[in-house]
């Protein structure tokens, strides 16, 4: 999981980055320094780098739910999609990792 979080964290810096970069080339094209072409690549560049950081965080939550079941826990369906349940606690908890 450390790693998978380590991961995440670079990933999340990449994705910053490429669209800061996508943002650039489209004012460069706004002034007519770059062909539209180089504003669609770096777009999806940026895309493609977003999917990759959702890939990453949906293999966090994965990994999170097996070491959970591992360890002999889990939840009842009465839990799920309370505001105190089970599940909104584990969103939580990956939320204040991810930050």
């Amino acid at each position: 999981m450390r790693i998978l979080e380590q991961q995440y964290q670079v990933q999340d810096t990449a994705t910053k980055s490429a669209n800061l970069a996508a943002q650039l080339t489209l004012n460069q094209y706004k002034a007519g320094i770059v062909a539209y072409t180089s504003v669609v690549t770096a777009q999806a560049t940026a895309l493609t780098d977003a999917q990759t950081l959702l890939t990453i965080r949906q293999n966090r939550l994965t990994a999170s739910v097996a070491l959970i079941q591992a360890l002999g826990g889990g939840w009842d369906a009465d839990s799920l999609g309370k505001p105190g349940g089970t599940a909104a606690t584990l969103a939580a908890q990956d939320a204040a990792q991810a930050h």
